[in-house]
């Protein structure tokens, strides 16, 4: 390998890690941490309705309005630090609140799309999980550490925003080794459709949707059913163990179909859920629920992504497209919909919605057979 590769695959590692461990203290502390302020559950779904809605927004304005290049990228990672500390001087008031999470939203639904179409185009799929991983290993790292130490809410703020400016330096760091040529020169957005595929679309929706109430409220929910917060950060970090091993080994699979691949990931989240459900709390079969997690995030996510990359040509906006209605419409509607169930039959509901996912990605690949 060239020494220009191994800084391209080092530094797209780093990115990786500090994005995804700034991911994580927004889902697995921060939560916990508006509790403390005396947010209400519903309002801890609105605040994490809105970074999701801004991920959803911004494919639309990328196609129309404005073209993704690298100046906007580099503004993302900038603004993505800027909200963060902001955060510091709002989070007392849940309007001002809500909308520096607008902006953070908007900055993190710009700058992952943007890599994630880099390492696609430069990284073989063989490859591609073992440097995702670092991502996974930032997640778990943070939620070991935190877990253990964090005292006063405002703690979790000034992780966040240290996780932020090292995502920022990092994601500037990564981009001065890519040599993809795809899309720099062109602003081919017209055949792009989302009717096309609309079954596909409305499951990768409904999936995420289902996915909601575990990253918004999972802490809250397994800390008031007895389980500590230092053992439920370890049920964070077991999943991710599974997710890292997936991520490393994944890659023949992915030789494979890959709607197929989705399709079995879909049914072992929906028993996931069922599982929270009917033991929450049982530290045991939550932990093997949390293995799951191998399944239902990294081999979902990886297959989904990869299935994106071969069916568009616009391969930067295909993958916003993705961010966009999963993280973003759909983790929208599912923080929403978590804080109005949230409550002991809040995972049921849940398992409900990632079975019809099921069954729309199902009509999805019978309508693909049939052409």
């Amino acid at each position: 390998m060239k020494n220009s590769d191994k800084l391209f695959h080092f530094s797209l590692g780093g990115y990786y890690l500090f994005y995804f461990a700034l991911v994580g203290v927004y889902v697995i502390f921060l939560p916990k941490a508006l509790i403390q302020l005396h947010y209400t559950p519903t309002e801890v779904g609105i605040i994490y309705s809105a970074a999701p809605f801004m991920r959803f927004l911004l494919p639309f304005i990328f196609k129309y309005f404005i073209k993704l290049n690298i100046t906007i990228y580099h503004s993302s990672l900038i603004l993505s630090f800027i909200s963060s500390l902001i955060f510091l001087y709002t989070i007392d008031s849940f309007y001002l609140f809500f909308i520096s999470n607008l902006l953070f939203g908007a900055s993190m639904g710009i700058s992952l799309p943007y890599i994630e179409t880099i390492a696609l185009s430069q990284v073989h799929k063989s490859k591609y999980g073992k440097i995702r991983l670092w991502g996974s290993i930032g997640f778990m790292a943070i939620a070991l550490y935190l877990g253990k130490i964090l005292d006063t809410p405002y703690d979790t703020l000034y992780y966040l925003l240290s996780m932020a400016l090292l995502t920022m330096i990092l994601g500037m760091i990564v981009v001065r080794y890519d040599t993809n040529k795809v899309e720099k020169n062109t602003n081919k957005t017209e055949n792009f459709s989302l009717s096309k595929y609309w079954l596909f679309w409305v499951s990768v929706f409904l999936m995420q949707v289902g996915f909601a109430g575990f990253y918004n409220f999972f802490t809250i929910y397994e800390t008031q059913h007895s389980i500590s917060l230092e053992m439920t950060s370890w049920m964070w970090s077991f999943g991710v163990i599974a997710e890292i091993i997936m991520l490393y080994f994944q890659g023949p699979l992915l030789q494979k179909n890959l709607l197929t691949i989705i399709k079995i990931s879909i049914i072992i989240t929906s028993f996931r859920w069922l599982i929270l459900y009917l033991y929450p709390d049982s530290i045991i079969l939550t932990f093997f629920a949390q293995s799951l997690h191998a399944f239902s995030f990294a081999l979902y996510h990886t297959a989904s992504i990869n299935y994106v990359f071969t069916i568009y040509q616009e391969k930067k906006l295909a993958q916003q497209f993705f961010l966009g209605i999963a993280f973003g419409l759909g983790g929208s509607v599912g923080a929403l919909l978590a804080g109005k169930i949230y409550g002991d039959n809040m995972f049921l509901i849940e398992s409900i919605i990632t079975l019809i996912a099921f069954i729309f990605l199902h009509l999805h690949q019978y309508r693909k057979a049939k052409k």
